[in-house]
Protein backbone atom coordinates (compact mmCIF):
# COMPACT_ATOMS: atom_id res chain seq x y z
CA UNK A 1 0.00 0.00 0.00
CA UNK A 2 1.17 3.48 -1.26
CA UNK A 3 0.75 6.33 0.78
CA UNK A 4 2.04 10.36 0.12
CA UNK A 5 4.73 11.44 2.16
CA UNK A 6 5.91 14.80 2.33
CA UNK A 7 9.35 14.21 1.74
CA UNK A 8 11.52 17.31 0.39
CA UNK A 9 11.30 20.27 2.09
CA UNK A 10 11.32 24.05 1.17
CA UNK A 11 14.87 24.60 1.62
CA UNK A 12 15.47 21.72 -0.01
CA UNK A 13 13.49 21.95 -3.25
CA UNK A 14 14.75 25.72 -3.56
CA UNK A 15 18.43 24.59 -3.09
CA UNK A 16 18.28 21.74 -5.86
CA UNK A 17 16.60 23.78 -8.19
CA UNK A 18 18.53 26.98 -7.67
CA UNK A 19 21.49 24.42 -8.16
CA UNK A 20 20.44 22.70 -11.39
CA UNK A 21 19.88 26.18 -12.83
CA UNK A 22 23.60 27.25 -11.44
CA UNK A 23 24.89 23.96 -13.09
CA UNK A 24 23.54 24.69 -16.64
CA UNK A 25 24.62 28.37 -16.45
CA UNK A 26 28.40 27.77 -15.77
CA UNK A 27 28.35 25.33 -18.23
CA UNK A 28 26.46 26.92 -21.06
CA UNK A 29 29.44 30.07 -20.40
CA UNK A 30 32.33 27.89 -19.55
CA UNK A 31 31.69 26.08 -22.95
CA UNK A 32 31.50 29.55 -24.54
CA UNK A 33 34.62 30.85 -22.60
CA UNK A 34 36.27 27.65 -24.49
CA UNK A 35 35.35 28.58 -27.49
CA UNK A 36 32.74 25.70 -28.05
CA UNK A 37 29.69 28.29 -29.48
CA UNK A 38 28.94 31.78 -29.18
CA UNK A 39 26.22 33.99 -27.78
CA UNK A 40 26.93 36.19 -25.11
CA UNK A 41 30.31 37.30 -26.47
CA UNK A 42 33.28 35.93 -24.84
CA UNK A 43 33.66 39.05 -22.79
CA UNK A 44 29.48 38.71 -21.70
CA UNK A 45 30.50 35.42 -20.67
CA UNK A 46 33.33 35.83 -18.43
CA UNK A 47 31.45 38.24 -16.48
CA UNK A 48 27.74 36.45 -16.38
CA UNK A 49 30.30 33.27 -15.16
CA UNK A 50 31.73 34.85 -12.27
CA UNK A 51 28.53 36.65 -11.33
CA UNK A 52 27.03 32.30 -11.25
CA UNK A 53 30.02 31.36 -9.72
CA UNK A 54 29.54 33.57 -7.01
CA UNK A 55 25.96 32.71 -6.67
CA UNK A 56 26.64 29.08 -6.81
CA UNK A 57 29.01 29.52 -4.09
CA UNK A 58 26.16 31.61 -1.47
CA UNK A 59 24.06 28.70 -2.39
CA UNK A 60 26.35 26.12 -0.96
CA UNK A 61 27.47 27.69 2.36
CA UNK A 62 23.76 28.22 2.73
CA UNK A 63 23.32 24.41 1.93
CA UNK A 64 25.97 23.19 4.05
CA UNK A 65 24.46 25.17 7.04
CA UNK A 66 20.60 23.87 6.07
CA UNK A 67 22.37 20.37 5.94
CA UNK A 68 24.02 20.43 9.42
CA UNK A 69 21.41 22.22 11.21
CA UNK A 70 18.73 19.96 10.20
CA UNK A 71 20.82 16.76 10.32
CA UNK A 72 20.26 16.04 6.85
CA UNK A 73 24.27 15.77 6.67
CA UNK A 74 23.61 11.73 7.68
CA UNK A 75 21.80 11.55 4.21
CA UNK A 76 24.94 11.10 2.72
CA UNK A 77 26.57 8.48 5.10
CA UNK A 78 27.74 5.87 2.27
CA UNK A 79 27.04 2.01 3.15
CA UNK A 80 27.51 -1.35 1.35
CA UNK A 81 24.50 -2.67 2.35
CA UNK A 82 22.39 -3.61 -0.61
CA UNK A 83 24.91 -1.45 -2.97
CA UNK A 84 25.83 -4.69 -5.02
CA UNK A 85 21.65 -5.09 -5.92
CA UNK A 86 21.22 -1.52 -6.73
CA UNK A 87 23.56 -2.01 -9.09
CA UNK A 88 22.21 -5.10 -10.59
CA UNK A 89 19.26 -3.44 -10.43
CA UNK A 90 20.78 -0.34 -12.48
CA UNK A 91 22.08 -2.78 -15.04
CA UNK A 92 20.01 -5.53 -15.51
CA UNK A 93 16.73 -5.24 -13.52
CA UNK A 94 15.37 -2.03 -13.94
CA UNK A 95 15.01 -3.17 -17.88
CA UNK A 96 13.13 -6.05 -16.40
CA UNK A 97 10.56 -4.64 -14.67
CA UNK A 98 12.21 -6.17 -11.49
CA UNK A 99 10.92 -4.55 -7.89
CA UNK A 100 13.58 -1.60 -6.56
CA UNK A 101 16.19 -3.13 -4.05
CA UNK A 102 16.12 -0.14 -1.47
CA UNK A 103 12.69 1.57 -0.07
CA UNK A 104 13.21 4.99 0.01
CA UNK A 105 11.78 7.06 3.40
CA UNK A 106 11.88 10.67 4.83
CA UNK A 107 14.78 9.46 6.78
CA UNK A 108 16.33 7.46 3.88
CA UNK A 109 15.86 9.16 1.11
CA UNK A 110 19.04 8.10 -1.38
CA UNK A 111 19.59 4.21 -2.45
CA UNK A 112 23.53 2.66 -1.78
CA UNK A 113 24.50 3.91 -4.99
CA UNK A 114 23.41 7.67 -5.06
CA UNK A 115 24.60 8.02 -1.47
CA UNK A 116 28.14 6.92 -2.58
CA UNK A 117 27.68 9.13 -5.96
CA UNK A 118 26.35 12.53 -3.66
CA UNK A 119 29.09 12.13 -1.59
CA UNK A 120 32.02 11.91 -4.00
CA UNK A 121 30.13 15.46 -5.57
CA UNK A 122 29.95 17.04 -2.30
CA UNK A 123 33.61 16.34 -1.17
CA UNK A 124 35.63 16.04 -4.33
CA UNK A 125 33.97 17.01 -7.14
CA UNK A 126 32.43 20.70 -6.30
CA UNK A 127 35.10 21.49 -3.78
CA UNK A 128 37.78 20.98 -6.87
CA UNK A 129 35.76 22.91 -9.23
CA UNK A 130 35.23 25.59 -6.22
CA UNK A 131 38.32 26.35 -5.55
CA UNK A 132 40.00 25.58 -8.99
CA UNK A 133 37.40 28.24 -10.28
CA UNK A 134 38.41 30.84 -7.46
CA UNK A 135 42.28 30.66 -8.38
CA UNK A 136 41.41 30.61 -12.22
CA UNK A 137 39.48 33.85 -11.54
CA UNK A 138 41.93 35.73 -8.80
CA UNK A 139 45.32 34.47 -10.66
CA UNK A 140 46.07 37.29 -12.33
CA UNK A 141 44.30 39.99 -9.95
CA UNK A 142 46.95 42.17 -8.08
CA UNK A 143 45.78 41.12 -4.06
CA UNK A 144 48.58 42.77 -2.57
CA UNK A 145 50.72 39.45 -2.44
CA UNK A 146 48.24 37.01 -1.12
CA UNK A 147 46.90 34.97 -4.32
CA UNK A 148 50.32 35.88 -5.58
CA UNK A 149 52.08 34.36 -2.53
CA UNK A 150 51.14 30.86 -3.62
CA UNK A 151 53.68 31.60 -6.33
CA UNK A 152 51.76 29.05 -9.49
CA UNK A 153 53.86 28.87 -12.51
CA UNK A 154 51.28 27.74 -14.95
CA UNK A 155 47.26 28.28 -14.85
CA UNK A 156 47.26 25.46 -17.18
CA UNK A 157 46.97 23.03 -13.91
CA UNK A 158 44.30 24.96 -12.26
CA UNK A 159 42.26 25.45 -15.80
CA UNK A 160 42.46 21.34 -16.12
CA UNK A 161 41.34 20.54 -12.92
CA UNK A 162 38.78 22.84 -13.52
CA UNK A 163 37.63 21.92 -16.42
CA UNK A 164 37.98 17.74 -15.69
CA UNK A 165 35.31 18.76 -12.53
CA UNK A 166 33.35 20.72 -14.93
CA UNK A 167 33.02 17.49 -17.30
CA UNK A 168 32.11 15.01 -14.26
CA UNK A 169 29.29 17.54 -13.07
CA UNK A 170 27.89 17.58 -16.51
CA UNK A 171 27.84 13.72 -16.99
CA UNK A 172 26.16 13.51 -13.19
CA UNK A 173 23.48 15.85 -14.39
CA UNK A 174 23.23 13.56 -17.73
CA UNK A 175 22.42 10.31 -16.17
CA UNK A 176 20.49 11.96 -12.72
CA UNK A 177 18.16 13.66 -15.88
CA UNK A 178 17.62 9.85 -16.92
CA UNK A 179 17.63 8.24 -13.30
CA UNK A 180 14.95 10.81 -12.58
CA UNK A 181 12.62 9.35 -15.11
CA UNK A 182 12.90 5.60 -13.44
CA UNK A 183 10.95 5.94 -10.31
CA UNK A 184 6.85 4.48 -10.59
CA UNK A 185 5.91 6.67 -13.17
CA UNK A 186 8.23 9.00 -15.67
CA UNK A 187 7.10 11.67 -13.94
CA UNK A 188 6.90 11.19 -10.31
CA UNK A 189 10.19 11.85 -9.13
CA UNK A 190 9.84 15.22 -10.89
CA UNK A 191 6.57 16.11 -8.94
CA UNK A 192 8.36 15.03 -5.66
CA UNK A 193 11.06 17.83 -6.41
CA UNK A 194 8.56 20.09 -7.39
CA UNK A 195 5.91 19.36 -4.77
CA UNK A 196 7.59 17.93 -2.06
CA UNK A 197 5.28 15.10 -1.96
CA UNK A 198 6.09 11.40 -2.82
CA UNK A 199 4.30 7.79 -2.43
CA UNK A 200 6.38 6.00 -0.72
CA UNK A 201 5.16 1.99 0.58
CA UNK A 202 3.89 2.02 3.36
CA UNK A 203 5.97 -1.02 4.78
CA UNK A 204 4.76 -1.08 8.69
CA UNK A 205 1.07 -0.71 8.07
CA UNK A 206 -1.54 1.76 8.86
CA UNK A 207 -0.15 2.37 12.44
CA UNK A 208 2.78 3.94 10.69
CA UNK A 209 0.52 6.37 8.35
CA UNK A 210 -0.99 7.32 11.23
CA UNK A 211 2.16 8.57 12.90
CA UNK A 212 3.42 10.44 9.51
CA UNK A 213 0.20 12.29 9.43
CA UNK A 214 0.27 13.32 13.23
CA UNK A 215 4.38 14.28 12.24
CA UNK A 216 3.43 16.00 9.17
CA UNK A 217 3.25 19.92 10.60
CA UNK A 218 6.55 18.84 12.33
CA UNK A 219 8.35 17.92 9.13
CA UNK A 220 7.28 20.69 7.06
CA UNK A 221 8.87 23.17 9.59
Amino acid sequence: MKQKVYIYRSFERFWHWMQALSIFFLAATGFEIHGSFTFFGYQNAVKYHNIAAYTFIVLIVFAIFWHFTTGEWRQYLPTTKHLKAQINFYLIGIFQNAPHPTKKTVLSKLNPLQKLTYLALKILVIPTMVISGLLYMFYRYPQKGMIEGLNIGTIEVIALFHTAAAFLLVAFIIVHLYLMTTGSTITSNLKAMITGYEELEDAHGNHESENLKNDKKEVEA
